[in-house]
């Protein structure tokens, strides 16, 4: 009956004094093993993305702000991406303001891993935490 269950006798400890044995299923914990194996580094250091707006106003860019904090104390790398369109391409100045204001508010958090850079019409900032 033991054999329709899918039960097993498994050694749990050989070296004690008797050899200690449990009866279960070897399959399913084998599997229940890997899974948590999986959800370990499930939590390893992602990149999160926040992306702003040259007009973004200051209460949201406080917000996102905020939540960049969260994902920092969690481990993540944070990148702001601030978009440009039409004119605003000629006010990179701006861009660049709120982005070191952004770098003086999580300065306690976080260090900056890539400055500042263009590509495109896209402006971006890396920052990863302190530890």
């Amino acid at each position: 009956m033991a054999e329709e269950a899918g039960l097993d006798l498994v050694e749990v400890s050989p070296n004690s004094n008797p050899p200690v044995c449990r009866i279960m299923d070897y399959g399913k914990w084998l599997y229940e093993q890997k899974r948590k194996l999986k959800k370990s580094h499930q939590h390893a250091a992602t990149l999160k993305e926040i992306r702003l707006k040259l007009e973004t106003d200051k209460h949201d860019l406080d917000i996102k702000v905020k939540h960049a904090r969260d994902f920092l104390e969690k481990g993540h790398r944070v990148q702001f991406t601030m978009i440009f369109r039409g004119r605003q391409f000629l006010h990179l100045d701006q861009g660049y303001k709120i982005f070191d204001q952004i770098i003086a508010d999580l300065d306690v958090v976080a260090k900056v891993e890539r400055p500042s850079q263009v590509t495109n019409r896209r402006m971006t900032l890396l920052i990863v935490p302190k530890k």
